[in-house]
């Protein structure tokens, strides 16, 4: 995934941005980069590689030459941006949080219309370039943005710096959020709120799907509404998000809290302790731990200092010594025990078969395993939770193919918890990864966890059931 941060104010914003930027670090990406405007030197920006450092010690040094009341700031899973281009629009700088999974074909048809790319992204089409020949495409700003959401297929929220505001708009889905924030000097707008508190921001107004909004540091205003389909992703409060943060109103950790309590309620299971996998799945263990009752523990320490999240590393074989080097296990704890363990998700599955294995290692009798959603079945189309994945790398598409021989493209019985083709799939994975015992989350509990309605969260990952 991606997060940006922008701001626009009375006063510099120069450090905001610069501090509102790394509260979006922990979505774990590969690239960030910095764009401010003054009318002196009008635009400046900055880009660089987190593959071998984190954002703050890449960007201290650019600071010292940034100025300007106005400014945007991204971490990207992917291409290099903000992206400053020159247009009839005049001159602006674009961020986009993304997913286009008709980029070729778009860029195909650019090319055969003459125009030229000059960014490119792990050997295409620079993503975020795209979305700035989409806006310029058209006549104005919001007619652009408007033709974004009708020609891609996938996600897209976006800031746009020009010399005089930002633009903010919502992926027409809502599928990714936006939120603005106030405070006496002016505006700041974010993909994470959990930016804002130490930044001493307040929390205004959540964009809506498809919501385009105009601001300055005098306020805002929305110049094209919001819509009444919404498909947000719900991966936001299982996953992705940073315990503090709210989207569309509802905390993150809250949430959570609610999922493991759901698992709670329908388990009975005797084990002496209740862990959490670090890092999202602590705010589940703590629900189920509150619910049934039984002490809350630390069989793991994560080591933090030198490790950065799993995924970030592009290569399998390294995110799986990453993640296995970060869990640090606590023999005290474990030896001679019996573990409820709380995770978010089971994608692969190759870092829980780890963790279980040196949990035995370390003596311990049984490991029971908690999943705060259902097995994921299908890959995501609509953002890059997924986006190097196939569908035979996910631990539940091994194990249909052991169960059936072959791959199966029909999966539907294997997502019904009430079929028998859903408890053996179950039981599968389970004794591919060594537990004593395995369950998900029911699709209905985790939507009830969530509190939106159902029709309004992307459960594509699990149902199949979303669109475009």
């Amino acid at each position: 995934m991606s997060g940006f941060f922008g701001v626009i104010s009375k006063a510099d914003c120069v450090s905001p941005v610069f501090y509102g930027t790394d509260y979006h670090s922990h979505l774990g990406t590969k690239r960030a980069g910095l764009a401010f405007y003054n009318q002196e030197d009008g635009f400046q920006r900055a880009i660089h590689s987190l593959e071998d450092g984190y954002f703050r010690t890449k960007f201290e040094s650019d600071l010292v030459h940034f100025s300007g009341n106005a400014g945007i700031g991204v971490i990207s899973d992917t291409e290099a941006q903000p992206i400053v281009v020159n247009s009839h629009l005049g001159k602006f700088a674009v961020s986009t949080v993304s997913k286009i999974g008709n980029a070729d074909e778009l860029e195909e048809i650019f090319l055969k219309s003459h125009r030229t790319f000059s960014e490119t992204s792990q050997g295409s089409v620079n993503a975020t370039e795209l979305v700035a020949m989409l806006i310029a495409d058209d006549e104005d700003f919001v007619s652009g943005i408007v033709n974004i959401f009708n020609k891609i297929k996938g996600s897209c929220s976006l800031l746009i710096l020009t010399d005089n505001m930002i633009i903010a708009a919502r992926d027409k889905l809502g599928r990714t959020p936006v939120v603005i924030g106030k405070n006496g000097d002016g505006f700041a707008v974010a993909s994470e709120t959990c930016a804002f508190s130490n930044l001493d921001y307040e929390i205004d107004k959540f964009l809506g799907p498809g919501e385009i909004v105009r601001i300055t540091a005098e306020g805002y205003e929305t110049i094209y509404r919001p819509q009444e389909e919404m498909q947000v992703c719900a991966f936001l409060w299982v996953y992705y998000g940073y315990p503090p943060s709210y989207y569309d109103g509802i905390n993150v950790d809250e949430v959570r809290y609610r999922c493991g309590a759901a698992l709670a309620r329908k388990d009975s299971v005797e084990a002496d302790f209740v862990a959490g996998i670090p890092d999202s799945g602590l705010g589940h263990a703590i629900g189920y731990s509150n619910e049934r009752r039984i002490p809350y523990m630390r069989p793991y320490a994560k080591y933090t200092p030198t490790w950065p999240r799993s995924f970030m590393p592009q290569n399998q074989v390294t995110r799986e010594l990453v993640a296995k080097m970060k869990l640090i296990p606590n023999p005290a704890i474990i030896k001679g025990k019996r573990g409820v363990f709380l995770d978010d998700s089971i994608v692969r599955g190759t870092q829980l078969k780890d963790n279980t294995r040196d949990l035995y290692d370390e003596g311990i009798k049984e490991v029971h395993m908690r999943i705060a959603c259902p097995p994921l079945l299908f890959p995501c189309e609509f953002l890059n939770f997924s986006r190097s994945r196939k569908a035979l790398d996910l631990a539940t598409r091994k194990a249909i193919s052991q169960l059936e021989g072959k791959e199966v493209t029909d999966v539907n019985n294997y997502a019904n918890p009430e079929t028998e083709e859903y408890k053996s799939m179950v039981e599968r994975i389970r004794k591919n990864l060594g537990l004593t015992s395995l369950q998900f989350q029911s699709l209905p509990d985790l939507v009830e966890a969530i509190g939106l309605p159902k029709e309004k969260v992307c459960t594509h990952c699990w149902d199949g059931s979303s669109y475009f």
